[in-house]
């Protein structure tokens, strides 16, 4: 038998959303006179849980799995180079995305997923912004905007991220989905009098307020040969980035 257990809950204004874990409950006989005892045990998926009080959310199209209560869905196109749905628009093609926007009073449930997920808060005060990785945004409330933010170095075209990045902006609670748990998200602040150096693979998401460069980890094509790197983010400014350096990028470990 499924359950789900609460794994985090955040309110924002007009809008819940908690994040579940899919559980299996094993029933066990204890002691000589049959009396059953039982626990659960985690099966590795989770699922997203939107509790509307008459906002609105932003879901990525595919995600929804059903819905309760007096809702409405329609599906609006956001800017031309969204990055909604990387099933729809593709990394630096500037095609126009589609989100799924539900409105009313109930609960909107996404498909279960072997995927993390991460409730944050955005206060929309300037430079509060985020740039999320191309993989990561799942849901937002409707209040808040997603854009594009467009890399304007040269390698920035040829990273993994694309030339083009979700935007993330406005006042609101949002989702993202994230290789590892919560718990081995690696957050660094940044002072201005520092510099960060990472492998792209690792990113997650950083303040949108920051001056990033993607070029190769050393400079020349024969020392970039020699060092096995790609390229990386050179990351520079005040603000905020996420990491996720326990992720194992599995295509690249089996080519």
């Amino acid at each position: 038998m499924t359950h789900m257990q609460l794994v985090q809950e955040q309110k924002g204004d007009g809008v819940t959303f908690r994040i579940h874990a899919l559980t299996h409950v094993i029933r066990y006989s204890v002691g000589n006179d049959g009396e059953l005892a039982e626990t659960r045990q985690m099966d590795g998926r989770f699922t997203v849980e939107a509790q509307l009080h008459g906002s609105g959310v932003l879901i990525e199209p595919g995600a929804f799995q059903y819905s309760h209560g007096n809702i409405t869905a329609n599906v609006e196109q956001q800017a031309k180079g969204g990055f909604l749905s990387r099933a729809i628009a593709t990394a630096g093609t500037g095609e126009s995305a589609f989100a799924t926007r539900f409105t009313g009073q109930g609960k909107v449930w996404t498909e279960p997923t072997n995927k993390h997920f991460i409730i944050a808060e955005s206060s929309g005060a300037k430079g509060d912004e985020m740039i999320l990785d191309d993989k990561a945004f799942y849901m937002a409330q409707d209040t808040m905007q997603l854009g594009t933010h467009t890399h304007n170095s040269i390698a920035g075209a040829l990273s993994g991220n694309g030339l083009r990045q979700p935007k993330l902006s406005g006042r609101g609670i949002f989702v993202v989905e994230s290789p590892v748990p919560v718990s081995e998200v690696e957050v660094i602040e940044l002072s201005g009098n520092d510099t960060l150096i990472v492998d792209g693979d690792l990113m997650l998401m950083y303040s949108a307020s920051l001056k990033v460069e993607l070029r190769p980890l050393v400079r020349g094509i024969r020392n970039a040969l020699r060092s096995g790197e790609g390229l990386v983010f050179v990351i520079s400014g005040q603000g905020t980035v996420f990491l996720t350096p326990t992720h194992r990028n599995l295509s690249a470990a089996t080519l």
